[in-house]
């Protein structure tokens, strides 16, 4: 962005059309940039090939896909949503896919700005989210998402789809439901609506936005997981009792693409397992995180809440690949937007997701990342740290609060005694 229409107070905006054409040349770029990298598109083949086993009546969990072997870890329901793979050939699905997600991160930016800002004007929402995709698509976690043809990108903007409703809203909770139905993890955005729902109900008892949504979700959620069981009652018991239980069918824990806490722990401490410790420091960060979050939502802060809660899922969960940071777009967004004299902020936490520092430490096969030296660690550790200080900074902003409301209150009585 070179003029920031999240300012109140602003220079004349750059023309929507301009905007656009940097967009699409952007997009274009990337696209070419992708191409010349020879990306293979690992995870959409594997999508597909669930696809064409769920259609073969094959069993999905013993699948296997591509040169690297790998397996379906999804919920059963994840391979009915992929069945339109199946219907197309391989060239066009992966343009299809580059082109989807494409169009995804467009609806990220806007989902996200809707979510700092909801009060901007159409013209400026839409310039604003134009100038924003041109940039962040070049970010390490969207560049990873397309490089792979992976679904991050659905899965945030569904969330966010839910998080930016209007009011009284009734679909507001179907994203939530069906993205947990895919994909587990949005299942912490239920914890946080159901949390600050009951808070505010605890105030006024009536059946709240937040109750409403979380409600909404956990239903769509129960339908689809049942409707699933009943239609695939083999692979869903498989799921539900044996496979989500196995963490390292999904990676080994210790490689440099997994930017969870159980990742940093498992470099730090040189072992594929890290154990009861990964168990203790995702409690105890966990929870910390998701009281931030919900005094945020209590607040009236829901940006914030969402967004501390969205790190807060990528960093307890087993494996949080680089891809699925994703959520570092509505991070800048508001960080950018809030920032003010502490801007250089928003630089640094924008470098941590552009630079791919995490890819500077060896980790070709052979399991170098058992062996990483101080400086290794840290690199390999780039996105847990920067969202661990985007936390303790927030926390820090609440201490200081009350403190100058407290200095505020002191200072009027005395003027009005002085008057």
């Amino acid at each position: 962005m070179s003029v920031s229409v999240l300012s109140p107070t602003r220079a004349r905006p750059w023309p929507l059309a301009t905007a656009a054409a940097v967009c699409l040349l952007s997009f274009a770029a990337f696209w070419v940039a992708q191409r010349l990298a020879h990306v293979n598109m690992l995870d959409v083949m594997v999508y597909r090939a669930e696809g064409e086993t769920l259609r073969a009546g094959g069993d999905l969990y013993a699948m296997r896909a591509t040169s690297a072997n790998l397996g379906m870890t999804y919920p059963p329901f994840a391979a009915v949503l992929f069945l339109p793979l199946t219907l197309v050939g391989v060239p066009l699905m992966r343009t299809l896919s580059t082109a989807g997600n494409l169009l995804l991160v467009v609806a990220l930016v806007q989902l996200s700005l809707r979510l700092v800002r909801p009060t901007l004007s159409r013209a400026d929402l839409w310039r604003t989210t134009l100038w924003v995709a041109a940039v962040v698509v070049w970010c390490e976690p969207v560049w990873t998402t397309l490089r792979y043809g992976q679904i991050n990108l659905l899965i945030a903007v569904a969330v966010l789809w839910d998080l930016t409703r209007r009011e009284g809203s009734r679909w507001a909770g179907l994203g939530i439901g069906l993205a947990t139905a895919v994909k587990l993890t949005p299942g912490l955005f239920v914890v946080l609506l159901f949390a600050a729902g009951l808070l505010l109900w605890r105030r006024n008892p009536t059946l709240n936005q937040w109750l409403r949504t979380a409600l909404t979700a956990t239903g769509v959620f129960l339908a689809t997981t049942l409707t699933t069981a009943l239609a695939l009652p083999a692979d869903s018991a498989k799921f539900w009792t044996q496979t989500l239980f196995e963490t390292g069918r999904v990676g080994h824990a210790e490689e440099t693409a997994n930017q969870s806490v159980s990742g940093v722990l498992a470099r730090l401490m040189h072992t594929d397992a890290p154990g009861l410790w990964w168990v203790a420091a995702a409690a105890l960060l966990g929870g910390a995180a998701m009281v931030l979050a919900v005094r945020a939502a209590v607040r009236g802060d829901k940006a914030v809440a969402v967004i501390v809660t969205a790190f807060t899922a990528l960093m307890i969960s087993p494996i949080s690949w680089s891809h699925h940071w994703v959520w570092c777009v509505p991070l800048l967004i508001l960080l950018y937007d809030r920032a003010g004299r502490l801007w250089p902020v928003t630089g640094v936490v924008a470098l941590a997701f552009a630079s791919f520092a995490l890819w500077w430490v060896p980790h070709d096969p052979g399991r170098p990342e058992l062996d990483q030296d101080a400086t290794q660690m840290l690199l390999s550790a780039v996105y847990p740290l920067t969202a661990t200080a985007v936390f303790a900074g927030y926390a820090l902003t609440l201490r200081r609060a009350p403190a100058a409301r407290a200095v505020t209150e002191e200072r009027e009585p005395q003027a009005v005694a002085k008057e």
